[in-house]
């Protein structure tokens, strides 16, 4: 295979991977109330809570899935 060809399939599925794992994780926080922590009507703030922490998680748990996609791809050299 080629290698920019490679490379290219590589950010797309880390892109994909991101955003896929950020919107899991938006969805996911709403189950929590944040509400409670802030002060009525700052709405901006907790929405901001909100996209930041999916974006913490998402970003953490894309992370870890493309890291072991990678490092389950290497297992087949240590039989050669």
């Amino acid at each position: 295979m080629n290698f920019y060809t490679e490379i290219g399939q590589q950010a797309l599925f880390g892109l994909a991977s991101h955003i896929f794992f950020i919107a899991v994780a938006f969805y996911a926080l709403q189950a929590f109330r944040f509400e409670q922590l802030f002060k009525k009507g700052k709405t901006f703030q907790i929405q901001l809570v909100y996209i930041l922490f999916s974006i913490v998680i998402g970003s953490t748990v894309s992370n870890f899935f493309i890291n072991f996609s990678q490092w389950s791809r290497s297992l087949v050299y240590i039989f050669q």
